[in-house]
């Protein structure tokens, strides 16, 4: 992993965006491929650390700009672009500093969120570019999880694995996808969208995003909520009944691999996040309750 510092960051903007250099850079808690350095008040920059990142950042720089207008939510939008160097040699990014407080530390408590992430999915899923991004483990069929599946189980608390099988071979024998390929997401969990007082106010880490079968990100609607606002979801949203049992689906398989990460936190290993347990957690609990 590269190590990235203060004098680095600013090194960089000084040789490729001098104007942004004299404001203040300060290290915030950023995602999983990407660490993230506030700008001033009104911007971050995105520097990559993981072998995958400069792909991810490229879908960003490329598609985001695209998007950001028609969604109803903030969105890190990237407004200049950082290339490789001798000093750095991977793209990095300056985008758009979206206020809030990640979602895994400050929960979603607003049940009128429902149609507000409704709205912001309509959105977004419009029928994607022939060019857009394609995935090989989002927005596909979950037939081909099946092992990791298994492998999670061992994660899920106690008394509820028959429950997680049941949910997840309705998912598998519900209808697939047949209509175009939509823009999605991809990884709408709870660290990847931003809260104010108990509110959605934004969404970021667009790394995965995609193009594919809308209820990858329908997950959400559990992953997200708070208890009893999925049905409010839905009734916002326009999906069919095989799309809702597809997105049940993906809920449980990511939660699972939620609480997963979360172990690997509990027990401080690298990549572990521990707050993502108990949002896993939370989100099968929402699950099953309607089960």
């Amino acid at each position: 992993m590269l190590e990235i510092d203060e004098s680095l960051v600013r090194s960089l903007l000084s040789e490729q965006h001098p104007d942004l250099a004299v404001l203040e850079l300060r290290l915030v808690d950023g995602g999983w491929d990407n660490q993230q350095w506030r700008l001033g008040d009104e911007l971050a920059v995105r520097m990559p650390r993981t072998p995958r990142a400069p792909d991810l950042l490229r879908t960003e720089q490329r598609w985001l700009p695209v998007l950001a207008p028609r969604l109803p939510l903030p969105i890190p939008t990237p407004v200049r672009i950082g290339e490789p160097s001798d000093r750095f040699p991977r793209p990095w990014t300056v985008a758009t500093w979206v206020e809030g407080e990640p979602a895994d530390l400050a929960p979603i408590s607003d049940h009128g969120d429902a149609e507000v992430l409704a709205g912001f999915l309509t959105a977004l899923h419009q029928e994607a570019p022939a060019d857009a991004p394609i995935s090989g483990d989002r927005g596909v069929t979950l037939r081909s999880f099946g092992e990791g599946f298994e492998r999670g189980l061992r994660y899920a608390p106690e008394g509820t694995v028959e429950d997680l099988r049941t949910i997840w071979a309705d998912a598998l024998e519900a209808p697939d996808w047949d209509g175009p390929p939509v823009w999605l997401h991809a990884d709408l969990h709870p660290a990847n969208v931003v809260t104010a007082n108990g509110s959605l106010a934004g969404v970021i880490d667009f790394g995965d995003l995609c193009s594919g079968d809308p209820a990858t990100d329908l997950m959400a609607a559990w992953l997200l909520l708070p208890e009893g606002a999925a049905a409010r979801f839905f009734a916002a949203y326009p999906s069919d009944e095989a799309t809702v049992r597809r997105a049940r689906g993906w809920a449980v398989y990511r939660a699972i691999g939620l609480i997963s990460i979360g172990v690997a936190g509990d027990r401080g290993l690298p990549g572990g996040k521990p707050t993502w347990r108990p949002a896993g957690e939370a989100a099968l609990a929402r699950l099953l309750s309607t089960h």
